[in-house]
């Protein structure tokens, strides 16, 4: 994981990384921040390709079985031309020339456009096949630590962090305004991206059975300022005072902002929905799937609390099945709602309806 967690930071600097197939060695850059294609051409050898999701062609009416595509790009191809293509709403305005010679992606793309997810840019990635005429001075710069080189099999699974392997760092008790014996603990990924908190709520060894718990994915816009457009900070005080009632449990405040893409995506497919999308067709436009999320690192901090069996606070499926996949044992189910309104009714239907939320009973009250 060490040159990985590096390539990381690399990638989100705006440097470009190496990474070797073992066939061939590309040269990837983010396309988020990237200053030139033609600094990238003349360091690798060789004109780049512009790797996207299945989910960003889709979003343009491409369909493709493949989960990225890599598009070889042209002279006359313009920085506007590549922000149309990675970011531009007007899918079908997408002029049919820019996609001409599009191909799925191999290993080394896939990793590429793997590595932006996890940095949490927008998924879409620059690579260029680093030619026989520039390989020595590629090689100059690993040796001088300038770039660095990565296994492009290894960057293809780097999405899932690194199970197994979470620190617990630091902890302290933290009275709160409806559960007063309350203790935070916090854990960091291998990597440094990513810090997630578990609230434990009363005394975990009292509670015989299943324990009380939620999975909270952050959301700095509900949970800290209250916004209209989702029910999150609602949610997030309901569970802390219903695991408070039931006795004692924990909560898991998991950073995972934006079901997983980050603020800075998360920002810009608000500003897609102000123009008429759902939430789920704003993240696909961006390059994202309908939900981002890992759990694999919840089910870690539940081994280190040594909980196996829980009752899950939750509207979501999708965690009930990664927790039960992870081995612990979802005893039960118990649903959570935050208020519906007028700012976040559109919100809590598209969860409904397309990505498979159990919210029939409160959508419905609103509309009685």
């Amino acid at each position: 994981m060490y040159h990985i967690e590096r390539a990381i930071f690399d990638i989100r600097r705006g440097l470009p990384v190496v990474l070797d197939t073992g066939e061939e060695r590309l040269l990837v850059q983010a396309l988020e921040g990237s200053d030139s294609v033609e600094a990238l051409s003349r360091l690798s050898g060789s004109r780049p390709t512009m790797v996207l999701t299945r989910h960003r062609l889709a979003a343009m009416g491409m369909s493709l079985k493949a989960e990225a595509a890599s598009l070889p790009l042209s002279e006359q191809m313009s920085a506007s031309d590549l922000h149309r293509l990675a970011l531009s709403q007007g899918e079908g305005k997408t002029p049919g020339a820019l996609l001409s010679g599009l191909k799925p992606a191999g290993v080394g793309e896939r990793g590429a456009v793997t590595l932006m997810r996890r940095a949490l840019l927008v998924p879409a990635a620059l690579c260029a096949v680093v030619s026989e005429e520039q390989a020595s001075a590629i090689d100059e710069r690993l040796a001088s630590g300038e770039l660095l080189e990565v296994d492009a099999r290894e960057a293809e699974k780097c999405l899932a962090g690194a199970p197994g392997m979470l620190n617990r760092v630091s902890e302290a008790r933290i009275p709160l305004e409806d559960a007063a014996e309350s203790r935070f603990v916090l854990f960091r990924e291998p990597d440094g991206l990513r810090e997630h908190v578990a609230v434990v709520i009363g005394d975990l060894e009292r509670i015989e059975g299943p324990v009380p718990l939620r999975l909270h994915s952050a959301c700095l816009t509900g949970d800290l300022f209250g916004s209209l457009r989702c029910d999150c900070g609602e949610q997030l005080r309901n569970a802390v005072g219903d695991i408070q009632a039931m006795g004692g449990g924990v909560l898991l405040y998991l950073a995972q902002e934006g079901r997983g893409i980050g603020l800075a995506n998360k920002l810009r497919a608000y500003t897609l929905q102000d123009a008429g999308l759902d939430t789920v067709d704003a993240d696909q436009v961006l390059g994202f799937g309908d939900d981002e999320r890992q759990y694999a690192v919840a089910v870690d901090m539940l081994r280190a609390l040594a909980i196996d069996k829980v009752q899950l606070l939750t509207n979501n499926p999708l965690k009930m099945k990664a927790l039960e996949e992870g081995g612990v044992e979802v005893v039960s189910r118990q649903a959570l709602y935050g208020s519906v309104t007028d700012q976040n009714h559109r919100y809590l239907s598209a969860k409904a309806s397309r990505a498979g939320h159990l919210l029939d009973e409160v959508l419905a009250g609103r509309t009685r």
